[in-house]
């Protein structure tokens, strides 16, 4: 239990907003979530969910939050209610790279020697792979377990009647935060039937992702920063998918079951502090449910400051 158990309101919905209030609930807290968008309505709904620390700094900060999301993810695997598989894959690299930044975040990483044509480096590692729609109808049900509310609300300014508050709004953070560094980055996904796939594969130079999940398969991606857009683009889809078979062969006429456009929350630097009675937590841009577990465990530790 926490030490001062306090009424806690979250605004936002999307993983990291869930993921905070499981948090603060299992501390002792009372914990509402409140949000204009519910949770499968976020971007975090539409992300291929990969465990990668993608367009989020500072870096050490990033590792370790990212290594702590990995741990629990690891664990939440064993539950099939949770969403979250761990599956071996590669990056792939088209020249020789130093090991990544974020290398002490996982287990192990070894190099693979087994690469496509024309790349001359890359890394195999096991990692947390989640279905998105089903590990954010887990995390509901989880602060709903606990105590906690979800509840829709069009809010015009943070609630300010006395509770703490938890500001992961993602991009509502330009508004909500008053923080104009805080930018879209258009994501475009391609979602097919599963076709026999159990290993991601991903080209981080040329941001091209297969991610499996249990009955389908995502396929990205695009990364334009500025763009608020949530159309899917017919021609960026045929780029998309033709990327996609040119890394992974088997997926060659695979049908196409849907498109989806998310726009992830940018930002120079996560943000992750309190002032006042605000703890702000948004800017993860595209490691959400990357980072999500560590950082709700530094926002339990900053509600009891």
């Amino acid at each position: 239990m926490a030490t001062f158990p306090r009424r806690v309101i979250v605004v936002g919905a999307g993983v990291v907003g869930l993921t905070c209030a499981v948090r603060l609930l299992e501390a002792g807290h009372r914990v509402d979530v409140v949000a204009r968008d519910l949770p499968l309505e976020t971007t975090s709904a539409i992300a291929a969910a990969l465990w990668y620390p993608y367009r989020a700094l500072p870096q050490d900060h990033v590792t370790a939050w990212s290594a702590t999301s990995y741990g629990v993810l690891a664990e939440l695997a064993a539950d099939d209610e949770s969403g979250v598989r761990m599956l071996t894959g590669t990056e792939v690299l088209r020249s020789p790279q130093p090991d990544p930044w974020w290398r002490s975040a996982v287990p192990s990483l070894d190099r693979e020697t087994a690469l496509p044509p024309g790349y001359d480096d890359g890394w195999t590692f096991v990692a947390p792979v989640i279905d998105m729609p089903v590990h954010l109808r887990w995390l509901v049900a989880r602060i709903e377990e606990l105590g906690g509310t979800l509840t829709r609300m069009n809010l015009s300014t943070l609630p300010d009647d006395g509770s703490l508050v938890v500001n992961a709004t993602g991009l509502g953070a330009r508004h909500f935060g008053a923080d104009p560094t805080v930018t879209p980055v258009r994501g475009q996904v391609v979602v097919v039937e599963q076709v026999g796939l159990d290993r991601w594969t991903l080209d981080g130079g040329g941001l091209t992702y297969v991610v499996p999940r249990s009955a389908e398969i995502v396929l990205g991606g695009t990364d334009v920063e500025g763009e608020w857009s949530r159309t899917p683009d017919p021609e960026v889809a045929r780029q998309v998918l033709h990327r996609a078979c040119a890394l992974v062969p088997e997926l060659e006429g695979a049908r196409v079951l849907r498109h989806k456009v998310g726009l992830r929350p940018a930002r120079p630097a996560v943000r992750l502090e309190r002032v006042g009675e605000v703890i702000h937590c948004y800017g993860h841009g595209g490691a959400g449910v990357t980072l999500s577990w560590g950082c709700a465990d530094d926002v339990v530790g900053l509600a009891g400051d």
